[in-house]
């Protein structure tokens, strides 16, 4: 666990003021958290501590406060997904990063989604965690969800100021029922330490009725997907579907009833393992040839698969001229001769070794 944290402040583009921590040494991090956090009091929580300690073993974490809550402005907030994607970009670029790794949980995910899409060569790798493709107050979301949302929205209402037994407490349970009792007190806490009943519930609306289904197949970077199993939050199939969308990602399900994973259930190992593994890879074992652009290094990848320009041309959707051009590009940079001589040396550097690059599909667990 860092032993300390630096908090600043940047002004996203309609002025309202977001703070944003760091904390912990080496690569850049960046974690955009569940909506239930705020950078001061997360310092100190059974539940969050161990996730920050886990993030910035390796990494400086850059983590920051959703408007309208923690330390970030909280009067006369508007929140709409134009808005809290504009607060993520002023947060990289207050930071000073060129190039990080991405770890987003929930409903968050979404709205750094197209800053992942349109900046492909500055986000090096993604963890997407316990989120959907859509929230379900979208418009093609079933009615029963939606319904049963509308439920949850007016749950969380009455309940933030906890004047109301059993509604008090709803949150904390959906979210963490098998947590310890230090553990669940303090997610209560925090839950109203975070910001005003107002803001929490206008938050969340903005991110339940955001969609981000069109943007994950466009997603270039290496991708981790985790899911709890029993989640009550989301079902466990819509992790499922948000790495079915994204080229090869990897789906990892965590055997846990909690939507945030605890450290004190046997998940955690798993879900640190996992992440450690992810996040720590050598450069070289996720990103060889530097010199290559992400659009090059899709080429390449495909070409190790030993496609032809049409099929690349097909899968990539781009012209066959286009293709032609970027061939000669990648054979000049990598030292190639020939085509086949590329493709050797591109195996050599662990292109080829995953399954056939798709635009719509992704390794998944297919266990029910």
């Amino acid at each position: 666990m860092p032993q300390t944290q630096q908090i600043r402040f940047c002004a996203s583009r309609d002025g309202t003021r977001i703070a944003y921590g760091t904390c912990g040494s080496g690569p850049p991090l960046v974690w955009v958290a569940h909506f239930v956090h705020h950078l001061n009091f997360d310092w100190d929580s059974p539940v969050w501590r161990p996730w920050i300690s886990a993030l910035s073993k390796r990494h400086t974490l850059i983590r920051y406060d959703f408007r309208g809550t923690g330390l970030s402005d909280r009067s006369g907030i508007q929140f709409t997904f134009d808005k809290l994607v504009e607060d993520f970009e002023a947060v990289i670029a207050a930071s000073g990063i060129s190039n990080f790794s991405l770890f987003a949980m929930s409903g968050g995910a979404r709205f750094v989604l197209p800053y992942a899409v349109q900046n492909p060569d500055r986000v090096d790798r993604i963890v997407l965690y316990g989120t959907s493709p859509a929230g379900p107050l979208t418009a093609k979301a079933p009615p029963e969800r939606a319904e049963n949302m509308q439920v949850q929205l007016k749950a969380f209402e009455m309940g933030w100021p906890q004047d109301i037994p059993g509604f008090g407490t709803f949150l904390t349970s959906l979210h963490i029922p098998d947590a310890t009792t230090e553990q669940a007190r303090s997610f209560n806490e925090l839950l109203r330490l975070t910001t005003s009943a107002e803001n929490g519930v206008a938050l969340l609306r903005t991110i339940v009725e955001s969609d981000m289904q069109s943007l994950l197949p466009n997603l270039r970077c290496p991708t981790l997907v985790f899911h709890t199993r029993q989640s009550a939050v989301l079902p466990f199939d819509e992790g499922r579907k948000v790495a079915a969308l994204i080229p090869d990602a990897r789906f990892v399900p965590l055997e846990s009833r909690n939507h945030i994973v605890l450290d004190t259930e046997p998940a955690w190992k798993q879900f640190t393992d996992e992440l450690d593994d992810f996040l720590a890879a050598p450069p070289g074992s996720i990103e060889p040839f530097d010199e290559l652009t992400p659009r090059e290094r899709d080429v390449v990848e495909l070409l190790a698969h030993g496609l032809n320009n049409a099929d690349i041309s097909m899968r990539l959707k781009i012209s066959a001229k286009t293709v032609r051009n970027h061939v000669s590009l990648v054979l000049g940079k990598i030292g190639a001769n020939t085509r086949a001589q590329a493709v050797a040396i591109a195996r050599d550097a662990g292109f080829g070794r995953r399954a056939t690059p798709r635009t719509s599909n992704a390794r998944i667990d297919r266990t029910p």
